[in-house]
């Protein structure tokens, strides 16, 4: 085998780092049996891929290596700590994984250990904030910054969530294993929103310097393709068909130097028309099952701007009855936002403006900075440039991802001069 060079070594560990550590991790745990150890041996095995490898060369199977790696280095760790909770003797009669990538047994309920652990995180013995936390942070990798924006609150309220979380499957004894049959259908609810907000970071990252991350939301939806198969209920068929045609949009989201283009400004010439006739097909399943619920119903939505040739020629009237039915069936501030700005397109800025105000004026979405970007286009459309200023300035204040900072700046010029 061909040695390479240490730079090459440090690409490729760090290349798969990105693509494989969550799934070696959710392996490690499935054979540990024990989140911390799991992450320990995780970077203990690719710590000795950086010292072998170089002497060795790249194996022929670099996940199977570091599943092996690290499972053996959790064996060590166990035994050097002398965890006498632990059986060692039933760890050691696992498969051997020197040659067999241990993902690939798959169990037959669920055949992938990433989307089995999710299963697992969102055990109903868990809170659900604790489910939610844990399973995006553990299973899917995002930072607890990253989690904590999506839920609207504080890391260190995640990070406190996330170590209950860890003790109660601890002191509780919670099996690492695959829910039975009649199990599944009460934990989906949970593994939906977990898959839809790791889609959603993909989508639109909540700060750093890109603004999607495309490796997240491809891996949402393969887990969702995964959960599809094992449980083809309308909900899992709406959120894959809301993935795969928001995914559609990706490339003509941005310009080459990685500012934001809005969906009013992109050229739809490069939205990806396979996601959006899969996705179609989905949403129309997934409807005409009459057991809908708010993932098709946004699936819904985004159907209809993707079959629009323009925003002007977007059909809002139909947009706007669909978020009226989403807000009855999960009504949120952040559904009635947008619905408001769907309502600006049909009806005008100053019926928009009416509702985000009232939104604000309740006190909700105070610290979200879209809330406050929407009141800000809303105003400088009618050309309160003032109040528009004001507005962008407060939304720059909250925003943490720099294409949209630097969109907002724009735009704060722009009504300034």
């Amino acid at each position: 085998m061909a040695i390479d060079t240490p730079g090459q070594i440090h690409a490729t560990l760090d290349a798969l780092y990105r693509s494989e550590s969550r799934r070696i991790l959710a392996t490690l745990i499935r054979l540990l049996g024990d989140f911390d150890l799991a992450e320990d041996s995780l970077h203990d095995a690719f710590s000795s891929a950086l010292d072998q490898w170089p002497k060795e060369g790249v194996p022929a199977n670099p996940r199977a290596w570091l599943v092996s790696a690290g499972r053996f280095k959790g064996i060590d760790r166990l035994r050097k700590a002398k965890h006498t909770d632990t059986s060692l003797d039933s760890i050691g009669e696992l498969p051997d994984t020197d040659n067999v990538d241990p993902a690939d047994r798959m169990d037959d309920a669920v055949r992938d250990d990433q989307l089995r652990l999710i299963f697992t995180c969102c055990h109903p013995a868990l809170a659900t904030e604790a489910r939610l936390a844990l399973t995006l942070r553990e299973v899917c990798g995002l930072t607890t910054e990253e989690i904590a924006s999506a839920f609207l609150t504080t890391p260190a309220t995640l990070a406190q969530r996330i170590v209950r979380a860890k003790a109660k499957i601890r002191g509780a004894r919670i099996p690492y294993q695959v829910p039975t049959p009649s199990e599944l259908p009460g934990r989906l609810d949970t593994v939906l929103r977990v898959i839809y907000l790791v889609f959603n970071e993909g989508y639109s990252a909540s700060s750093g310097q890109l603004v999607t991350r495309p490796e997240l939301s491809g891996e949402a939806i393969r887990l969702g393709r995964l959960l599809m198969e094992l449980l083809p209920e309308p909900e899992v068929l709406g959120l894959v068909a809301l993935m795969l045609i928001q995914e559609s949009r990706r490339d003509a989201r941005t310009s080459p130097a990685g500012d934001i283009i809005l969906l009013e400004d992109q050229d739809r010439s490069n939205w990806d028309k396979e996601l959006i006739a899969e996705g179609a097909v989905l949403v129309e399943r997934a409807l005409s099952s009459r057991r809908f619920g708010p993932y098709s119903i946004q699936a819904a939505i985004a159907a209809v701007h993707a079959e629009a040739s323009s925003a002007s020629a977007t059909d809002w009237p139909q947009i706007v009855a669909l978020y009226d039915i989403l807000l009855s069936i999960e009504p949120s501030p952040v559904v009635e936002l947008n619905r408001a700005v769907a309502i600006a397109m049909r009806d005008g800025p100053e019926a928009g403006l009416k509702i985000i105000d009232n939104i604000i004026g309740r006190g909700e979405l105070s610290d979200y900075h879209l809330v406050h970007s929407a009141r800000a286009e809303m105003c400088r459309r009618l050309g309160r440039n003032v109040e528009a200023q004001n507005s962008y300035t407060r939304a720059l204040s909250l925003v943490r991802q720099e294409p949209e900072r630097r969109f907002l700046e724009r735009r704060l010029r722009e009504v300034s001069t």
